[in-house]
């Protein structure tokens, strides 16, 4: 996954933190202020590098993440609409993905929480951004609950 593009059809705070990120190495982006979005102070954020579905192409988004049990947890939110991110569904297509957290690079496998792992994981998501609640309200679809496995 070499020379990943930014993501397109994001707004342009997401790209101004992804650049921060990957400018830094992780040192000015790893911890991502809220403020205006639910204004819950900092939250951790890590970059997911997933394989495009139909170009092929590496694709590299910056996710607010929480930890569990030795996995990375991301919630595919796409601020509440009614539609999944592309980044999820290309993680559905090809769950080899490749993390970075802080300057940590790593291949992880992605797969989608469900049941009681789910509902733990989507608790542990609200303690660090409760704003999930208000963008699960915004839309019909069952917002996932990713876990980045390190491989």
């Amino acid at each position: 996954m070499n020379n990943p593009r930014m993501p397109v059809n994001v707004p342009d705070f997401v790209l101004d933190h992804l650049r921060r990120y990957l400018d830094s190495n992780g040192e000015d982006g790893h911890m991502w202020n809220s403020a205006g979005l639910g204004d819950h102070g900092e939250c951790p954020a890590l970059l997911l590098t997933t394989t495009g579905r139909r170009t092929g192409q590496s694709v590299i988004t910056p996710l607010i993440y929480g930890e569990a049990g030795g996995v990375y947890v991301v919630v595919g939110s796409r601020g509440g609409a009614p539609t999944h991110p592309n980044w999820y569904l290309n993680l559905v297509a090809n769950p080899e993905v490749e993390v970075q957290i802080r300057a940590k690079r790593f291949k992880a496998r992605a797969r989608t929480a469900v049941g009681d792992e789910r509902a733990q994981l989507w608790d542990l998501m609200l303690t660090i951004y409760p704003t999930y609640t208000e963008l699960q309200n915004k839309t019909e679809r069952k917002i996932p609950i990713v876990v980045l496995e390190k491989e």
